[in-house]
């Protein structure tokens, strides 16, 4: 009976062994498991993190227009260099027949040939008079320097003269204004008809004519070596305009 006892006692602890072995075992593969899916989560959720903590990228931001000034765009009204020897400045009104028939005469196109030679700097002022007869002067010149704060002065100067009855009797500027120029152009010189830096480029002009005591339109300067000239634009003929210009030259 002893026997029997010891041999059941020894029975049951083999048998408590192997059930603790096996239970070792159970939880020893359910452990490791366990990190094995924990390691195979965790690059995932680190990508994941990567991805929604990584920073956006900012889309580049529109660069901010230049601001023209007044001074550009007077600059923008001249014809020629500025280290010519002769300066001729024309005070013009857009509305103006007379300022009409000389842009439009042979001695200015003898004058634009002056300034491609280097021998002439042509300056444009605006000045509209304030007359009744040129109701629509002063918004012409503001069209005029719009276009000249985009580099298109001429295109519209010219255009303005072309159309001048047009225009003048139906104020109906900038249809004459969009024969000349492309649409994102004339987009861009609408936006600045009614800036401050147009507005006073006009009035710098205003103010230098009325400083010269200047009444009238157009009003043409020569200024040689210091010495300055006023010409009369009634019948100033290619014929008057060039033997004049050639002296100058040679004095």
């Amino acid at each position: 009976m002893l026997m029997n006892s010891s041999n059941a006692k020894s029975s049951r602890s083999i048998f408590a062994i192997i059930i603790l072995a096996c239970a070792f075992a159970i939880f020893s593969g359910n452990s490791l498991t366990a990190r094995q899916t924990q390691a195979q989560s965790k690059p995932a959720s680190q990508t994941h993190s990567s991805t929604t903590t990584q920073p956006k990228s900012k889309s580049p931001s529109a660069q901010p227009q230049t601001k023209i000034t007044e001074a550009q765009i007077a600059l923008a009204k001249t014809l020629g260099s500025k280290n010519a020897p002769i300066q001729f400045e024309v005070f013009s009104d857009f509305q103006c027949p007379m300022c009409k028939s000389f842009f439009l005469s042979a001695s200015h196109k003898l004058l634009e040939d002056y300034c491609s030679a280097g021998k002439v700097y042509l300056i444009h002022h605006d000045f509209p008079l304030p007359i009744a007869a040129h109701l629509h002067s002063e918004e012409a010149a503001r069209w005029a320097n719009a276009a000249a704060a985009i580099g298109k002065f001429h295109e519209v100067e010219s255009a303005l003269y072309n159309n001048q009855e047009s225009w003048g009797a139906t104020g109906k500027i900038e249809e004459v204004v969009a024969n000349v120029l492309s649409p994102p152009d004339l987009k861009r010189v609408r936006a600045l008809v009614e800036s401050p830096e147009v507005r006073a480029a006009i009035q710098h002009d205003k103010d230098l004519g009325d400083s010269r005591g200047y009444s009238s339109t157009p009003t043409l300067l020569v200024t040689h070596n210091g010495h300055s000239d006023m010409l009369n634009p009634v019948g100033l003929t290619p014929g008057i305009l060039k033997p004049y210009f050639d002296y100058v030259l040679q004095h």
